[in-house]
């Protein structure tokens, strides 16, 4: 009796815990445009305005438009817990000529950790007919954060390799945010 009560408790929790999370995930756009929001927000109190040494030095980092255009929303959903990744990677090393405030740098870090977390939890990772396309978009993605985090290096991590950086993520989240409001 004691076996069939435990597992009966198991079950129940099992069910609850699954009817929460297609619960979230159902909400998941709403969330993410309130965190996006966040983001942005947090980007901005990080640092100040732009600085006008750095103007001169601006890079075209060309962020591949398409990996945000398909038609389903599971690839979109795929391809913005990617950009969510190389953010968070690039936004974990070699901070300290970045000269931001420390709590907002911590917070969009947390936020955009939580956001990982959620994405993974809801997004199916099924290899089916479409894996081409969203491998694609990966390799796509790949180059284009690699070559930000090859300007970091080139330029030692300096001041204005960072406010570049962050100028170029806004304008990252700023298209994720567009594209979630759509779908």
């Amino acid at each position: 009796i004691m076996n069939a009560f435990g597992f009966i408790q198991i079950g129940l929790i099992l069910l609850c815990t699954t009817i929460t999370c297609s619960h979230q995930c159902n909400h998941l756009l709403l969330q993410q445009r309130k965190a996006i929001e966040n983001s942005l927000r947090l980007l901005d109190k990080m640092g100040k305005n732009f600085p006008q040494q750095c103007l001169r030095e601006k890079m075209s980092f060309r962020f591949p438009k398409q990996v945000l255009q398909p038609r389903h929303k599971e690839t979109v959903r795929v391809a913005i817990e990617e950009i969510f990744q190389h953010i968070f990677y690039i936004f974990s090393k070699n901070l300290t000529l970045a000269a931001w405030d420390g709590t907002a740098l911590d917070q969009f870090q947390n936020g955009l950790y939580q956001q990982i977390e959620q994405l993974e939890a809801c997004v199916i990772k099924k290899h089916t007919h479409c894996c081409c396309s969203k491998e694609v978009s990966r390799l796509k993605l790949k180059k284009y954060f690699q070559k930000i985090d090859c300007f970091l290096k080139d330029k030692q991590h300096n001041l204005c390799s960072w406010e570049i950086s962050r100028a170029e993520m806004r304008r990252c989240l700023q298209r994720i945010d567009k594209v979630t409001r759509k779908l």
